[in-house]
Parts: structure tokens; C-alpha cells; sequence
């Protein structure tokens, strides 16, 4: 049986330089994803990096400009924040989905982004609502778009000796909010066959003056659409703006065939799930006082 060194920094410096001198060290968070793949021998680290001492990682906080999240802050815990699911009630549903309430009380919107599973669902909604994610290193700190952190399923951006500190979601502007839908072939505690999630900004008059839309599970990594987000802005989301968004949406995906759905049945309800999205961002922002 292969050992493995257990470390839990209490400072991002000290994270960053156990991490680099270590060729083989695996960032231990919620461990909802990693323990597992362990257990199975998909991934055998020599050293674990236990970084919920980290002050930083553990904060969730609402500032002037975004609602920051550190990277391993619970899901349970987004969830209870009254002022998250104000702001991104999209967002919180999708990291709400992740697994069961046991689940909900380790894994993180930092931890679902960094095993970069393409089915993710809270990827998709960091997406649409513009996030950064906030990276440390030998280098110094960098900011990196989300749609960008993932490079392939199971890959990420991260250099050696960086970390993902935070997740910064830039609060929305008068009128805005966001959805995000999934289909899964169960009714709980299933992975993504295609997800999509939604934000849009509307003015006085209904007419779209924003939009983000983006997808997941049908492709190596989600998807930012801006051909679905240009149908979207400058119609008052009718039949045919949603339409367009739709067919943008399956256009953009690459997905696979396996026993859970056929490329072309994925392609079908991404677009679907794009358009419902858009309908429920839209009357969330009609529902604001």
C-alpha cells in the first residue's frame, strides 16, 4: 500500500511552496471528488494538501463589486447565504445540486470547478455570471476568466505550485439574474446529461441589454456561447430570440454518445434547457421590486 504525507498549510505562501516541492501532491478540499478517485486508484497522490486552515480559501464574502467565494466554501454554505441567492440565484441552485445534503457540507464551487468534470453543474453558472478565479503561485497571483480555467475534462490551468484561492462573481447590474438548468435521467443525485445556464439584464421595457449563456456536459470542457447571448440581446425574448438562442446553443456543443444519451439527443436538449433558462432568468428579473 502506497503512503501518503498529509500537510495543512495555514497560509497561502506556506500552500504554495508545499505544493512546489512536491511532484506529485493533490489539493485535499471537501475531498468529495479526490477521496473517491483514490479509492478507485485513479489517482494515487504522494502528498495531500489539506488547505481548509487557509483563512482565505474559507471566506465568503460580499464586497462593493462581487460576491467572493473561497475556493473551498461549502455548498451548504453558499446556499444558506440570504445574499448569494438574491444576487445568483442560478448560480446556487446549480451548486445545490451537486450530490446529497452529506455532500452539500464538503463539496465547493472551487473544488467542482478544479476536477474539471465536464458535466460540472456549477461551472456552467460561474460562466454565465462572469467569474474570476483568483490564483496564487511561485509567480505571484493572477486572475484567470472561468470560462478559460478548465483545459480539458480532468485538466485545469493551475501551474505547479499554484492553487485556487477564491471565485469572484461581479454583482449584477438593475435588472439582471440568472438559471441554470440540468437534465439527468434520475430524479436526484445524477450527472448532468446536458446543462445550461443563463444571465441576462433587461431594461425598463423588457428589451435584453445583456446576456451570457453557456453549457456543459456536451462538450470537453463548458461552454461559453456568445452566438446564443447575441440572439438573446436586443429581442424581448420572444418565441424567436429563444429559438435562435436554442439552435445556437446546439450548434456550439461536441458532444459524446455513451449509455446515458446519444450525441444527437445531447445536441437536442441543450438547446431546450438553453430556452427554458432563458424564461426563468427572465422572469426572475420581471418578479424584482
Amino acid at each position: 500500500m502506497q503512503s501518503v504525507r498529509y500537510e495543512a498549510p495555514t497560509s497561502l505562501d506556506q500552500a504554495a511552496r508545499t505544493l512546489l516541492g512536491s511532484e506529485n501532491a493533490k489539493i485535499l478540499a471537501g475531498g468529495t471528488d479526490l477521496l473517491v478517485q483514490m479509492r478507485l486508484g485513479l489517482k494515487q497522490p504522494g502528498l495531500l494538501v489539506d488547505i481548509k486552515n487557509i483563512p482565505e480559501i474559507m471566506q465568503l464574502t460580499l464586497g462593493d463589486d462581487a460576491l467572493r467565494v473561497g475556493a473551498a466554501v461549502t455548498g451548504a454554505l453558499v446556499g444558506e447565504h440570504a445574499e448569494a441567492r438574491r444576487l445568483f440565484p442560478g448560480f446556487v441552485e446549480a451548486l445545490g445540486l451537486i450530490g446529497s445534503s452529506q455532500i452539500q457540507g464538503r463539496c465547493s464551487a472551487g473544488g467542482n470547478l478544479c476536477n474539471a468534470s465536464p458535466a460540472a453543474d456549477s461551472v456552467p453558472a460561474l460562466i454565465a455570471n462572469r467569474a474570476l478565479c483568483n490564483i496564487i503561485g511561485p509567480a505571484g497571483a493572477r486572475s484567470v476568466a472561468v470560462e478559460s480555467f478548465n483545459t480539458g475534462p480532468g485538466k485545469n490551468c493551475l501551474a505547479a505550485g499554484e492553487l485556487l484561492v477564491s471565485i469572484d462573481l461581479p454583482l449584477p447590474a438593475h435588472r439582471s439574474s440568472d438559471a441554470y438548468l440540468r437534465f439527468i435521467p434520475r430524479t436526484e443525485m445524477d450527472i448532468a446529461v446536458a446543462g445550461a445556464a443563463v444571465a441576462l439584464s433587461l431594461d425598463e421595457a423588457g428589451i435584453c441589454t445583456a446576456a451570457r449563456v453557456a453549457i456543459g456536459a456536451v462538450a470537453p470542457t463548458a461552454l461559453l456561447v456568445t452566438a446564443a447571448a447575441d440572439a438573446l440581446i436586443g429581442s424581448a425574448l420572444d418565441e424567436a430570440s429563444l429559438h435562435a438562442a436554442a439552435a445556437a446553443a446546439s450548434a456550439a456543443c461536441s458532444p459524446i454518445t455513451d449509455k446515458r444519451g446519444t450525441a444527437d439527443y445531447r445536441r437536442k436538449v441543450v438547446g431546450v434547457l438553453v430556452r427554458r433558462a432563458a424564461a426563468i432568468a427572465k422572469s426572475r428579473i420581471e418578479a424584482q421590486a
